[in-house]
């Protein structure tokens, strides 16, 4: 009788694993193709151009060698407190003989704002000695002789190649990093490996308006910290998508910039810009104004 019950106990539970066990397993999403990923990547970027026609470097400048040394100020500091230093940088050193000659504690104290002075003004007083002596005063156009300047590396050579000398490049700063990371477009962390792997799935005609509307894109809505993914264009398209903020009016807060209805970061936008013009802030050291945040530039700290 004992034994029959027990049986009579044991079977309901049999019954229940034998349910689950049958239940199908949600299969594993197969790993994206290369082709996938290709075209998602590429669509991405017709995404961003849409929602960017107006992309562009957000340093001031005039000149290549101006954009070369606003690109070395830039590092771990926002592109607004170079443009508010660099007006009265260029009008005491207009070029690159000017700039080597010039006493070194008057251009720390110009720069000093930026952060990272004295370091940055060795290599301000080295690339302009090496323009002087070795280029005839003339910033080179090819990425071999620029990465020989002092303070200046990949990144920065190919800031001054795409948008001084129209030679296509693809410019891994963080904000590029990420989002190349977060859309699935490689794995890497090394910013050369980062280059490397893009520049197999975009042509090289898009490299250079590619990086503009990445990093445009990583500054005003797939942020660091908080992405405003509820409020992205291209949330369909983005494999993290929900890393972030997914409510779309919590979202839309989190917008920076022109999308936030906030200042860019030039001083003098270029035609075209749906935002406001930056403020000049108190001399050489304003504030980084609202939206900006620290380590937001594209340069190299020697």
């Amino acid at each position: 009788m004992a034994e029959s019950k027990v049986r009579k106990a044991a079977a309901p539970a049999t019954d229940k694993a034998a349910k689950k066990a049958a239940k199908p397993v949600a299969k594993p999403k197969k790993p994206e193709s290369h082709l996938a990923t290709v075209r998602r990547a590429r669509k991405i970027n017709r995404e961003l151009a849409e929602l960017y026609p107006y992309a562009h470097p957000e340093l001031d400048f005039e000149n290549p060698f101006e954009l070369l040394v606003a690109t070395v100020l830039s590092a771990q500091t926002t592109d607004l407190r170079v443009n508010q230093t660099t007006p009265v940088l260029f009008a005491k050193y207009p070029t690159p003989e000017d700039m080597a000659a010039a006493v070194p504690e008057e251009l720390e104290e110009i720069i000093r704002p930026t952060g990272f002075f004295r370091a940055k003004a060795r290599s301000l007083l080295g690339l302009s000695a090496a323009l002087r002596d070795r280029f005839g005063g003339e910033v080179p156009g090819r990425l071999e002789d620029l990465v020989t300047l002092p303070g200046v590396g990949r990144k920065t050579a190919n800031v001054v190649l795409g948008n001084a000398f129209g030679v296509p490049g693809i410019t891994v700063d963080t904000h590029f990093g990420r989002l190349a990371r977060r859309f699935g477009w490689t794995a890497e962390e090394d910013p050369e490996k980062v280059e490397a792997a893009v520049a197999e799935i975009f042509p090289k005609s898009e490299w250079t308006m590619l990086s503009h509307r990445v990093v445009f894109h990583g500054r005003r809505v797939c942020h660091s910290r908080k992405p405003a993914c509820g409020a992205c264009p291209i949330a369909p398209l983005c494999p993290s998508y929900g890393e972030g903020e997914t409510d779309p009016e919590k979202a839309r807060k989190l917008l920076k910039y022109e999308l936030g209805g906030q200042p860019g970061q030039r001083l003098r936008p270029p035609a075209g810009y749906p935002g406001q013009a930056a403020a000049p802030g108190a001399g050489a050291g304003g504030a980084a104004g609202p939206g900006a945040a620290a380590g937001d530039g594209q340069g190299e700290v020697a």
